[in-house]
């Protein structure tokens, strides 16, 4: 069976099912959780006034998920966008394009302390996309609904600043399956964890809830400059 086939039904009956109880943690996973437990930081490290404490500087993108990666094609990808907001919004992938794009130059950190800098981004800006569905005054806080069953909590504040946006290239080229595809948030001024692979669904919420790794003792704000690697 190939990768495609095992996930062949993802679009089967509604658009947006999720994989969440059809997996086991990976190794990779495991660990993240141990170190959790253990809040272990790493090395200290000094690499500029450019990087934040604990970082190390890679030149490869590493790929890192919860054990699966749902093959989402373009043609039946869609974005649903709902909760504390104005203007609720369903975009497909013509519909996303159709929107105005931008492009960012962006670091982005992980907090399992790998940093990849001079990151070229295109897509939508998140002030754009704000500006459309129009966010209640009451709304402070979002959260991304992933199709691997993954999800993560942003305040609102963070994901309107400039230089945050919801991507399908990275340096000129869409962003892959293993990195999340084909349109993922890209927020820089939070560990990269904060900004969901496979992004299927974006609510915006009045009260804060916690998402996959926030519940499982990372930090719930996630600012890697103020290193909130845990809580």
């Amino acid at each position: 069976m190939t990768e495609d086939d095992k996930f062949a039904d993802l679009f089967t009956g509604k658009p947006g099912s999720v994989l969440g109880n059809q997996r086991e943690q990976g190794s990779a996973e495991k660990a993240k959780i141990k170190a959790a437990d253990e809040k272990r930081f790493p090395p200290r490290r000094d690499r500029g006034p450019r990087v934040p404490p604990g970082q190390e500087i890679v030149d490869k993108w590493p790929v890192l998920d919860l054990g699966q990666r749902p093959h989402v094609p373009t043609d039946q990808w869609t974005l649903e966008i709902k909760g504390a907001v104005e203007r609720p919004l369903n975009l497909d992938w013509n519909a996303f394009h159709a929107l105005p794009q931008t492009t960012i130059n962006a670091d982005i950190h992980c907090v399992t302390a790998w940093s990849l800098l001079d990151n070229d981004w295109e897509g939508i800006a998140a002030t754009t996309l704000l500006d459309i569905i129009k966010p209640l005054p009451t709304a402070k806080y979002l959260i991304f609904h992933a199709h691997d069953g993954y999800r993560t909590n942003v305040p609102l504040t963070r994901f309107a600043e400039a230089n945050s946006l919801l991507a399908h290239k990275r340096n000129g080229e869409g962003i892959s399956r293993d990195h999340g595809g084909p349109i993922r948030p890209v927020i820089p001024s939070l560990y990269f964890w904060k900004s969901a692979k496979w992004v299927r669904q974006i609510t915006f919420l009045e009260n804060d809830v916690k998402g996959y790794w926030e519940a499982l003792g990372y930090h719930n704000n996630g600012d890697p400059w103020k290193e909130e690697r845990y809580e």
